[in-house]
């Protein structure tokens, strides 16, 4: 029976082939990091409003006022990129960065359409193209394409300064009067600026101009993740160059230094085991986190990792707590609306309030003035409806006739939601005054 059950075949389907575990991660990764940087602006999680000149954080405005909120914020970003540049280096760049996945993807369609040696360099050097894809449908497919990939992306910069209604009111050409004229010179600057970029540029930028790599070089250390390379099997790998074909920054993996060019994609790691796996062996190539280890092969342990992990965190994680702390007191402390009153004319009897509402939704606002004689005020609206992030003015009269002397006058303002809001003001009254 045993021996039956032996010769039954069986497929295993769904399976990745061996190696690309690491590289589908990446690919997942670097999809779900697109969809964030839509999400993040478009839920009001972050974004900039360019008409009330102010940053937006969870749907509130963010005034000079609210300073811990703001502050806490970039304090938690701050640190935490630290932290990120100080344990994993450029890994960021290598599975995260919208600029990196665009440049992939070029390379990609190029090699497609035009071969695999027709590569784009900014150095002077013609791309290599393919004898049996010289053709003008190859190019004509290649730049509609590009053309394609830089209307979508294009879109994405909007959505850090309009709200989803403008940004989809403008790709449907729908007619909205809160849409800006100038959002279609925007778009296109933005559609140039991509299409320029996955056309030509691409790892250049990578490579020589990204002030994050420079950066990060402040931060990291020999502890840093980076790609380790078995040197006591050498042997193995003495004729072959698939890591460094596989490697789009154009280094060699087996050859990485402290401050090489690294960003930590794992796409040579992938290719090593892929090859290594056709004989059922394992690749030479890993990451690791810990003090490098030349004299002896050995990758980095659980207990490693997390020790090196603990002493990267020992002095950011303190400021990390600190601005999260700021921020949390921001968010309890914010006032959604902001109460201010002024005189308004020369003669001093009239004061104009202004109530601005901080939040994208509607409210219902209504004024109360107190230390004042009855019937001795106007005011030209005691209750009105307040549109998302607008402003209201409101005229105070004060009559002539009020006694002379100073007058401490408050002005309350109450919302439908529960805020309220005083303002006070001192007004010198002198009966008969023309």
């Amino acid at each position: 029976m045993s021996d039956a059950l032996s010769k039954i075949p069986i497929k295993v389907i769904g399976t990745p082939k061996p190696g690309m575990k690491l590289h589908l991660a990446r690919r997942a990764v670097q999809a779900g990091i697109i969809a964030i940087a839509i999400l993040i602006p478009a839920s009001g999680l972050f974004r900039i409003d360019p008409v009330a000149g102010a940053f937006v954080v969870l749907n509130r405005q963010i005034w000079f006022s609210d300073f811990f909120l703001m502050f806490g914020l970039w304090i938690m970003i701050a640190t935490s990129a630290v932290m990120l540049y100080s344990t994993a280096g450029t890994v960021f760049c290598g599975w995260a960065c919208p600029q990196n996945t665009m440049a992939e993807w070029a390379n990609y369609m190029t090699r497609k359409l035009l071969g695999k040696r027709a590569e784009v360099s900014l150095e002077g050097n013609a791309p290599i193209v393919a004898a049996s894809k010289r053709k003008a449908v190859n190019w004509i497919m290649l730049g509609a394409s590009f053309l394609a990939a830089a209307l979508f992306f294009g879109i994405i910069p909007l959505f850090y300064f309009y709200s989803p209604r403008d940004v989809l009111a403008f790709v449907t050409f729908s007619p909205d009067r809160h849409l800006a004229k100038s959002l279609h010179y925007i778009y296109f600057v933005c559609v140039i600026i991509i299409l320029l970029d996955i056309a030509v540029i691409r790892h250049f930028w990578c490579r020589f101009s990204c002030i994050y790599r420079v950066w990060q070089h402040f931060f990291r250390t020999k502890e840093t993740l980076h790609v380790l390379y078995d040197e006591s099997r050498s042997a193995d790998c003495a004729k072959c160059n698939y890591c460094v074909t596989a490697c789009f920054i154009g280094l060699d993996p087996k050859k990485t230094d402290l401050y090489d060019s690294c960003i930590n994609c794992g796409e040579c790691i992938n290719a090593c085991d892929r090859l290594h796996a056709k004989e059922g062996g394992k690749g030479l190539l890993s990451f690791e986190m810990g003090e490098r280890k030349k004299e002896k092969y050995r990758g980095a342990s659980f207990r490693d990792n997390v020790g090196s992990l603990v002493s990267r965190v020992s002095w950011t994680g303190p400021i990390t707590l600190l601005g999260f702390a700021m921020f949390v007191w921001g968010l309890y402390s914010y006032s959604p609306f902001n109460l201010s009153a002024d005189r308004f004319d020369s003669s001093g009897q009239d004061y104009q309030i202004e109530i601005a509402n901080k939040l994208y939704k509607p409210a219902e606002i209504s004024l109360h003035v107190s230390g004042l004689p009855e019937g001795s005020y106007r005011l030209d609206a005691a209750s009105f409806h307040l549109d998302a992030a607008k402003r209201r003015k409101v005229t105070l009269h004060i009559a002539r006739s009020l006694p002379q002397g100073l007058h401490r006058v408050s002005i309350r303002a109450d919302s439908d939601g529960g805020w309220s809001g005083s303002f006070n003001i001192e007004h010198y009254s002198m009966r008969g005054m023309k």
